[in-house]
C-alpha cells in the first residue's frame, strides 16, 4: 500500500516515512503543496497524509485539487491549529480524519488503520466477503488489517498481512528470508536476520494459541518458515 506524505518539516516527514515503512508501507515525500499534488497525480497513492501549512499550495487546495482526481482516496489532516472551523473546513474537503501535532507513533499507527479499515467498509460486500482465507483456526481479513479467532479479534500491521499471505500463497513451501524481505520488506530493505525473526516471534504472540508450539507459522531452521495446510 502507497502512501503519500505531505509536510514541510523535514524532521516530521522523514519520521513519518520511517513510521510508516518500518510497518509495510511504502511511502511518497512532499515537501509543499505543488509537489504533493504532482506525486498524487502520478502515482495515485492509497493514501495520503497531508499538512495544512505548507509552502505554495496550502494542505486545503490540495485535498480540494485531489478530491478532483480521486473522490475515494483516504486524505488525513496533520496539522497544529487545532480551532474548530479548521476542522469543520477539512471535513467538508472531504478529509477521512486529523492527527494533531504533536503526536505519538501510536497514535498515527491507529488512526491510519482506523480510516483504512473505515473506507474499506464502503466497498462492495461481495469483495470483502472474498477477500479473506483461512490458517488454522485463524481467519485472515486483508482489507480490515485484522484476524480473528471465534469472537476474538486480532489487529494487525500491514506487513503482518504480507506475511500471512505470502506464507498462505506458499502453503506447504518453506518461504526463505530473501523471499520474505523481498515480499513483505522490499527489495531495497538490507536484510538482517534479527529483524525478521523479532517480527516473527511478536506475530506469533498475536495469531498462535501457544506461540512456543507454533500451528501456523513454522520454522525450518536455517532456512524460513513455512505454513502447513492439514
Amino acid at each position: 500500500m502507497k502512501v503519500l506524505i505531505a509536510e514541510d518539516d523535514l524532521n516530521i516527514r522523514l519520521g513519518l516515512s520511517d513510521l510508516l515503512e518500518d510497518e509495510g508501507y511504502e511511502c511518497l515525500q512532499a515537501s509543499n503543496g505543488d509537489e504533493a499534488y504532482s506525486l498524487f497525480a502520478m502515482h495515485q497513492p492509497d493514501l495520503v497524509l497531508l499538512d495544512i501549512m505548507m509552502p505554495g499550495m496550502d494542505g486545503y487546495a490540495v485535498c480540494r485539487k485531489i478530491r478532483q482526481l480521486n473522490e475515494q482516496v483516504p486524505v488525513i489532516f496533520i496539522t497544529a491549529k487545532s480551532e474548530e472551523i479548521d476542522q469543520v473546513l477539512g471535513l467538508e474537503l472531504g478529509a477521512d480524519d486529523y492527527i494533531k501535532k504533536p503526536f505519538g507513533t501510536r497514535e498515527v499507527i491507529a488512526r491510519i488503520n482506523a480510516v483504512i479499515r473505515r473506507c474499506n467498509k464502503a466497498l462492495p460486500a461481495e469483495q470483502i466477503e472474498n477477500d479473506h482465507f483461512t490458517m488454522d483456526d485463524l481467519t485472515v481479513l486483508p482489507l480490515q488489517l485484522r484476524a480473528h479467532r471465534d469472537q476474538t479479534k486480532i489487529e494487525l500491521s500491514l506487513r503482518d498481512i504480507k506475511i500471512l499471505q505470502l506464507l498462505y500463497r506458499e502453503a506447504g513451501k518453506v518461504v526463505d528470508r530473501d523471499m520474505l524481505f523481498n515480499e513483505c520488506w522490499g527489495r531495497d530493505y538490507l536484510p538482517s536476520s534479527r529483524t525478521l525473526d523479532q517480527h516473527i516471534s511478536k506475530l506469533r504472540k498475536l495469531i498462535e494459541i501457544d506461540p512456543r508450539q507454533p500451528r501456523i507459522i513454522k520454522t525450518a531452521h536455517g532456512v524460513g518458515y513455512r505454513f502447513d495446510k492439514e
